[in-house]
C-alpha cells in the first residue's frame, strides 16, 4: 500500500519511519515534515541510515491524497486542519489529540479552541477495540499515558470489584514523551540524575482521555487524579496504578482475571509472581509489561504498566490500527523482542 507519513521529523515521526520501512505491506512513497522540508532525512534521525541521500517533503494535500495509508503526527490542532483537505478514500491514523475526546468541553478545557470531532478509539485490546478498529477507516492513536493507564487499570474497572471514582495514577515518563521542541527544562544538564513531577495538580492533558477509555466499558464514569513525573531516560513509560477494592480479590485472583482479559492480545504479557515491568524490557517494541498485586492492608489494589512511550504509546500501536483497518495480522510488522 502507498503510505505517507506527516510530521515524520518528530520523535513519533522517525519510529514510524523505522517501523514502515521493514513492514511487509506497507511502502514508503510520502514523507513530509513541514518545518524540515528540504533537509535530509538522516540530518534529523540519524540511526535511519536506509534514508540516507532523501529528504523530507513539504506538507501537501495532492501529495497525501495520492496515498492509501497516512500517519499524522502533528501537534494538537494540526490534524483537523489537514484532515479537512483530505479525500475520503485515505486510510488514516492521527496520532495527535484531535479526534480522541468524545466531549468538547473536556477539549476545550485541556487543549482550547473548537473540538474537531472523535474518530474510533484506537486501544485494541480494550473490550470490542479491535472489531471497532478493523470497521473503521480513521482511527484515532492514543495517548502514551492514556495507553499505559487504560491497559493497567481496565481489566479491573469492568470486573466491578474496585471503586470506578478513586483510581489514582503515578507515572513516569521519558522526554521523547515531549517532544522535539527545544525546551530549557528538558536539556541533558537539567534532566539527568533528577526526577520531577510536572503538569501537577490533576491538568494534564491525557486526563479528559483516560478517564472516557475507562469509562467506555464501565458501568459508570471512572474519575482518575493522574500525576506524571519527568525521568532522566529518552523513552518509556512505567505507570503505577492503585485503586480501593470493594469486593473479595486476592493477588492470584487478580492476576487471573488479567490474564484472561489479555489472553488474545499477543503484545500484553502478564508477568510471573516475583516479576516486575522494566521500561528497558519493551524499549523499541510494542510490547506491554503488566504486573498487579492486593495490598491487603490498604485494601487496594496494585497494578505496574511499562511500555515504550514512542512504540505502544505512539508509532507501534498506529501501525498496530493501521493492520486492522487493512484487514492484516495486527501484529505484522511488529514481532520485534526487546533489546534489554
Amino acid at each position: 500500500m502507498k503510505t505517507g507519513v506527516i510530521g515524520a521529523s518528530g520523535y513519533a515521526g522517525g519510529e514510524l519511519l523505522r517501523l514502515i520501512s521493514s513492514h511487509p505491506n506497507f511502502e514508503l512513497s510520502y514523507i513530509a515534515a513541514g518545518s524540515s522540508a528540504g533537509e535530509l532525512i538522516t540530518s534529523v534521525h540519524p540511526q535511519l541510515q536506509n534514508f540516507a541521500g532523501q529528504i523530507f517533503e513539504q506538507t501537501n494535500t495532492n501529495l497525501a491524497n495520492s496515498c492509501e495509508l497516512l500517519f499524522i503526527a502533528l501537534p494538537h490542532g494540526e490534524s483537523a486542519k489537514l484532515v479537512s483537505q483530505l479525500d475520503s478514500s485515505v486510510k488514516i491514523i492521527d496520532l495527535g489529540a484531535d479526534f480522541r475526546l468524545v466531549d468538547s468541553n473536556s477539549w476545550t478545557k485541556y487543549y482550547g479552541g473548537d473540538h474537531a470531532g472523535t474518530w474510533p478509539y484506537g486501544l485494541p485490546e480494550l473490550t470490542g477495540g479491535r472489531e471497532i478498529i478493523a470497521s473503521s477507516t480513521r482511527v484515532a492513536n492514543p495517548g502514551c499515558y492514556a495507553t499505559a493507564i487504560a491497559l493497567a487499570i481496565s481489566p479491573a474497572i469492568e470486573s466491578g470489584l474496585v471503586a470506578r471514582d478513586d483510581v489514582v495514577v503515578v507515572a513516569a515518563s521519558g522526554t521523547t514523551g515531549a517532544g522535539r521542541s527545544a525546551k530549557i527544562n528538558l536539556i541533558g544538564s537539567e534532566v539527568m540524575n533528577s526526577l520531577t513531577s510536572y503538569k501537577f495538580g490533576g491538568v494534564h492533558q491525557h486526563t479528559p482521555e483516560i478517564e472516557e477509555s475507562l469509562s467506555r466499558n464501565s458501568k459508570g464514569k471512572v474519575k482518575v487524579s493522574f500525576t506524571p513525573i519527568l525521568a532522566p531516560m529518552p523513552r518509556g513509560i512505567l505507570a503505577t496504578v492503585t485503586v480501593k477494592l470493594t469486593g473479595e480479590l486476592n493477588t492470584a485472583a487478580a492476576q487471573e482475571i488479567y490474564s484472561n482479559y489479555y489472553q488474545d492480545s499477543a503484545f500484553v504479557t502478564i508477568l510471573e509472581a516475583g516479576a516486575l515491568p522494566a521500561t528497558s524490557s519493551v524499549t523499541g517494541t510494542n510490547n506491554v509489561q503488566i504486573q498487579v498485586a492486593v495490598d491487603s492492608h490498604a485494601n487496594r489494589l496494585i497494578v505496574s504498566c511499562a511500555i515504550d512511550n514512542l512504540g505502544k504509546g505512539a508509532a507501534g500501536q498506529a501501525i498496530q490500527n493501521a493492520n486492522l483497518i487493512c484487514g492484516l495480522p495486527e501484529t505484522t510488522g511488529l514481532n520485534v523482542l526487546g533489546v534489554k
